[in-house]
């Protein structure tokens, strides 16, 4: 081999060596993707992991369960979809409590979820969620999501983004809490309620999926 030959071999190993370094730097930096959306029938992922509560209690899904099942709400404390926009929309924050009572009376627990991991600084903290909760007199545990491990588990990426489970923790309905998110009046598809009563009947759902509405969930990057 001659001189010629061994200064290019020596180009072209000091550029696969930069190459790869680049391509493991990358991958370092790349932010975990949640799962695909829980599908209708599955199992709920995570349901015995402990999370804060407003209340400095630790809780998991199963420990708020009814003997029907549990609503399951992925909230925040800002996103106009949530909290609404002045006169332009309600937002779905509002029919929280009622939605609360209703799952009581079908035998359903509920429970919020927080799982903005990228505000935890200011909006989305536990003294935001504290302060919040307390505000708006929420009447079901408010939890927050370490993270965003389960969000990431249950595939979940708006607030609001709702999922029903049955007494087994198998999702029965996903999506959203009505089709009226701007006007709580005019909504005509109640379909978490509707959902709920069917299952406390021991009927399926006659929609088990709708498309969630609402601000993305700020994972970390």
């Amino acid at each position: 081999m001659n001189i010629s030959n061994i200064s290019l071999s020596r180009v072209f190993t000091a550029c696969a060596i930069l190459a790869a370094g680049t391509f493991f730097a990358s991958a370092s930096i790349t932010p975990t993707e949640p799962n695909a959306e829980l599908a209708i029938g599955a199992v709920a992922p995570l349901s015995d992991v402990k999370m804060t509560n407003v209340d400095g209690s630790a809780m998991s899904l199963v420990d708020a369960a009814g003997k029907n099942g549990l609503l399951v709400v992925f909230s925040c404390n800002t996103c106009p979809f949530v909290v609404g926009n002045g006169t332009k929309s309600d937002g779905w924050e509002g029919r929280y409590n009622e939605t609360a009572a209703k799952a009581a009376a079908y035998g359903f627990g509920m429970v919020l979820i927080n799982s903005n991991e990228a505000k935890r600084d200011n909006h989305d903290s536990m003294e935001a969620m504290q302060s919040h909760s307390k505000e708006q007199g929420y009447s079901m545990p408010y939890l927050m999501d370490s993270k965003h491990a389960l969000a990431d588990a249950f595939g979940a990426l708006k607030t609001p983004h709702v999922y029903l489970l049955d007494q087994d923790m198998t999702l029965i309905y996903r999506g959203s809490l009505d089709d009226n998110v701007s006007d709580a009046a005019g909504v005509t598809s109640s379909y978490a309620m509707d959902a709920m009563e069917a299952a406390s009947m021991g009927k399926p759902c006659e929609v088990s999926t709708t498309k969630a509405i609402g601000c993305s969930i700020k994972r970390v990057q």
